[in-house]
């Protein structure tokens, strides 16, 4: 057995309190819990939001579970002295606090990064917001449709589109996904650091930010124009619907020209370089269509995946869940919730020595209240009555 076949948690013994609600902190908790670290989810005593956010089976969302599987959960009023008091004597011993509130609202609770790193000089402390913790824009509010729609990834979603003069309608946030993986890798960051100074430090992760991360050829067209318009890849209609096919290298091009039986398209002016081509590509496209239009979609497939032209036809996210290559990579996995089972998304991401998996169960609001002050805190039982009866832990 090497070292390579032996497999542990990468982050286990790391305590991270997870403050955060919505998609973007959930996601970069989870990604944590999914490499082994100890997350605890503290909640309001009304629970997160998107508890119960559809799709919901017996009043328990797997929306919800997807984001939050294998945490904690604690329930814990912050509007209570009492409260603040405990996450302060739980910050003592924790590595991460990660939140996503709107900037202040941490600092008027008395749980912002100058006064919990007095508390725990190690700490990791991690804020996600729209527009960031500083900036003339950081106290406006922001959820992912509307950095989307700040950032100008909207609008050139709409002009790549070429048949819209308004942006789309959209209801997939990416801002929060990324906002989730950033912050992810900040704190991952920060950890090495800490390793080798022993001080932790604060992460400002603003979701417009990673927006305009993600917009790399555009930012930089946008200060030097480029002439004419940049070619898309769109549906080229089969017999019977739609693929996609991307032949972005000249060897991706002389496979396609083969392919269709088109051999003399390789010394065609038009087409013979890869600026030309861009010039060029409605033309290139409309000879590529008039072969893929007298077959079906899936035989087109066969033919460009065996000639090496990248292709691929358009699924439905449900066709993905029965992918085989999808199953194979262990992409999917089995968590339960209060309601049973559900199919939940792994990591994209395999390590040799450190498992990276969705992990199981979803936690139920408040379910590990009394365990968590227990172990963390030393609290007994009184004490947690207590606690209760006063409603710092909510009902």
């Amino acid at each position: 057995m090497t070292a390579a076949t032996i497999k542990t948690d990468a982050l286990a013994g790391l305590c991270v309190l997870d403050f955060t609600s919505m998609i973007a902190g959930p996601y970069a908790a989870r990604l944590l819990a999914d490499v082994g670290a100890d997350v605890i989810k503290i909640e309001s005593p009304d629970g997160d939001d998107m508890r119960q956010r559809a799709p919901l089976r017996n009043g328990h969302g797997t929306y919800f579970g997807q984001l939050n599987a294998g945490k904690k959960s604690l329930t814990l009023d912050l509007k209570n002295p009492a409260g603040v008091a405990l996450a302060k004597r739980m910050v003592e011993k924790a590595d991460v606090v990660l939140e996503n509130f709107r900037p202040g609202v941490m600092r008027r609770l008395g749980l912002d990064y100058t006064t919990l790193a007095a508390i725990n000089p190690r700490l990791v402390y991690c804020a996600i917001s729209g527009y960031g913790q500083s900036g003339p824009d950081a106290d406006k509010p922001a959820y992912a449709p509307v950095v989307h729609a700040g950032s100008g990834f909207d609008r050139a979603l709409m002009r790549y589109a070429g048949d819209r003069d308004r942006p789309a309608a959209g209801a997939v946030f990416m801002a929060d996904v990324l906002g989730g993986i950033y912050a992810f890798s900040g704190i991952q960051t920060a950890l090495l650091q800490r390793a080798r100074t022993g001080l932790g430090q604060q992460i400002d992760v603003a979701l417009m930010d990673c927006m305009l991360n993600l917009l790399v050829y555009e930012l930089q067209e946008a200060q030097f124009p480029v002439p004419g318009k940049r070619h898309t890849y769109g549906p080229i209609r089969a017999a019977d619907t739609d693929l996609l096919i991307a032949p972005i290298t000249q060897r991706n091009f002389v496979a396609l020209c083969d392919a269709i039986g088109q051999p003399e398209l390789k010394q065609d002016a038009r087409f013979a370089t890869v600026a030309a081509r861009s010039a060029n590509w409605p033309a290139l496209m409309a000879s590529v269509e008039a072969w893929v239009g007298n077959r079906s979609a899936g035989q087109c497939v066969q033919v460009f995946e065996a000639a090496g032209v990248p292709c691929s036809l358009y699924a439905d996210p449900a066709d993905a869940l029965a992918n085989p290559h999808l199953i194979a990579r262990g992409l999917f996995t089995r968590v339960t919730d209060g309601a049973g089972e559900f199919i939940g998304v792994n990591p994209p991401y395999r390590m040799s020595g450190t498992p990276s998996e969705l992990r199981s169960p979803v936690p139920q609001k408040g379910e590990h209240n009394a365990a968590t002050l227990r172990d963390m805190l030393g609290i007994d039982e009184k004490e947690l009555e207590r606690l209760t009866a006063a409603g710092v832990l909510g009902n």
